[in-house]
Parts: structure tokens; C-alpha cells; sequence
């Protein structure tokens, strides 16, 4: 069977904020993404506060594949779907890059222990949620669990000498 593909780009918003800390003095987070990406440019300051300032970080791809509707559907069916955002230092510098934006649990929590400098979740967008939605409805295909096999081995691997339960009651 062909796996399909979809995909979407979608605009980055992210914050640093100011912290009190001996090690560094900000910290990034992810706060929005819009479902639709706009005409401004990366690294454009949207707001400034005292301790805090938006930016617009840039365009990114959701991207879907058919294999993995189950975790998109669990991910809807949360209730307060969300999307993962994650970042990196380019060079060890201070430049921030967009690394990956997915909307698959399994796949999100697998980049908390990529490495990435800066991980996080965000609301998904109504926009983003129905196009993810109408994707599983298109491409769902529910997988039969097939319970595996115990061999006829011992505890230790080795096969044991009387042969297995059935074999020694006469069953094979």
C-alpha cells in the first residue's frame, strides 16, 4: 500500500522571556501557530514588553502520512489537540532555527529527546484540527493486532526437554 502525504505550511510565533537564572538570562517558548502564514517577515517583533518579546519566527511544514492517522486521530480525540514545536541553536550560537512542526503525538514526544534547544506545545488552530481531521476520515485504516507467537522455548531460550505442555499431554 502507497503511503500518502499531505502537507501544510503554517506560521511560528514564539516568545523570549527574561529569567532570573545564573546560567542564562532568557528562554524561549513557543505561543501560537497561525494557520495561515502571513506576509511578515522571520524574526519580526510583534510585541515588546519589559520582560517578554513576541516574534514571528517564520514558516513551517505540517506534514501527514497516511501511517500515522492513528496517532493524529488520538491526538483530536484528546480534546484539546496540540501541536509540537521544536527549535535549534544554529552554529552553538544565539540564532534560532525552525527544526519541525508536527501535529503527531508520538512523533512530538520523541524530539524531547532529539537534542532540540527549544521544545514545545501549542494550542492547534480550529483551521489546522479540521484539515488534520478530514485527512484521518480520508486515510484511516484500521490495523488488526496480531498478538505474537510465544516460541516453545524454556525461560532460559533453550528448549525444553519434555517438549511443551501440549506436546506432553499427547496435543501436537
Amino acid at each position: 500500500m502507497a503511503m500518502t502525504e499531505s502537507s501544510r505550511q503554517v506560521g511560528v510565533v514564539l516568545r523570549r522571556r527574561s529569567i532570573d537564572n545564573p546560567w542564562i538570562d532568557h528562554m524561549w517558548s513557543p505561543v501560537m501557530i497561525l494557520d495561515e502564514v502571513p506576509a511578515t517577515a522571520p524574526w519580526t517583533v510583534l510585541s515588546a514588553e519589559a520582560d517578554a518579546t513576541i516574534y514571528y519566527a517564520g514558516a513551517a511544514s505540517i506534514d501527514l502520512f497516511s501511517s500515522d492517522t492513528a496517532n493524529y486521530r488520538d491526538n483530536l480525540a484528546d480534546g484539546e489537540p496540540r501541536v509540537w514545536v521544536a527549535l535549534r541553536r544554529q552554529d552553538g550560537g544565539s540564532e534560532l532555527e525552525l527544526t519541525k512542526v508536527t501535529a503527531d503525538p508520538t512523533e512530538g514526544e520523541a524530539m524531547f529527546e532529539s537534542g532540540c534547544d527549544v521544545i514545545g506545545t501549542v494550542p492547534m488552530p480550529p483551521d489546522i484540527a479540521s484539515w488534520i481531521a478530514t485527512f484521518v476520515d480520508q486515510f484511516h485504516v484500521e490495523r488488526a493486532f496480531h498478538k505474537r507467537q510465544r516460541d516453545r522455548a524454556g525461560g532460559d531460550g533453550k528448549p525444553t526437554p519434555e517438549g511443551s505442555p501440549d506436546e506432553r499431554r499427547g496435543r501436537t
